[in-house]
């Protein structure tokens, strides 16, 4: 379980995740890096669910960006394509969110490929908290995208026990 949260806003784009890594009700670590830049950091992903699968998933991720360098839509299409219809992939459990300067996609083992319609996107168990809080900043302060994803994201850490308050935080300018 974790939260990641993406946020666009006056030309930029911001993409943080906590750091917890939850076994059932155990904390098993608490800093994970749960962000990674792709595409010598041309594309950033967030990914929540089991470690070891989203990892597997984002080398496989990397290769149809190296694919399609520049659509991003394209190769988030060809792993959910994948991703449904390889033994192996199919039974991986993770959702990923990858931004680059121009898009902001989720990707899922259902063979979603989604598009934020007001530049927010979240997942993970602290999502939904994380993802109205960075609304409600968005209408009611004058924060950055970086800013207002470390808020939403500690506000989250406040409401939800599979989240926590060590967030890394990447931006890009769009």
């Amino acid at each position: 379980m974790t939260t990641i949260l993406t946020v666009r806003r006056n030309g930029k784009v911001a993409i943080g995740g906590d750091g917890q890594v939850t076994l059932g009700d155990f904390i098993a670590k608490a800093d994970v890096n749960k962000i990674r830049k792709l595409l010598d950091g041309k594309v950033i992903a967030g990914f929540a669910g089991a470690t070891a699968d989203a990892f597997a998933l984002l080398d496989r991720f990397e290769m149809r960006l190296k694919d399609f360098p520049s659509n991003l839509p394209r190769a988030a299409t060809e792993l959910a394509k994948d991703w449904r219809t390889d033994k192996m992939l199919r039974r991986l459990e993770a959702v990923m969110i990858v931004i680059d300067p121009k898009t902001t996609l989720l990707i899922s083992g259902t063979g979603d490929v989604l598009v934020p319609s007001d530049g927010v996107l979240s997942t993970g168990s602290g999502g939904n908290y994380a993802s109205a809080a960075a609304r409600a900043l968005i209408k009611h302060s004058s924060l950055s995208a970086a800013e207002i994803v470390k808020e939403s994201l500690l506000i989250a850490s406040e409401i939800d026990i599979y989240t926590n308050s060590n967030v890394v935080i990447e931006e890009l300018s769009e």
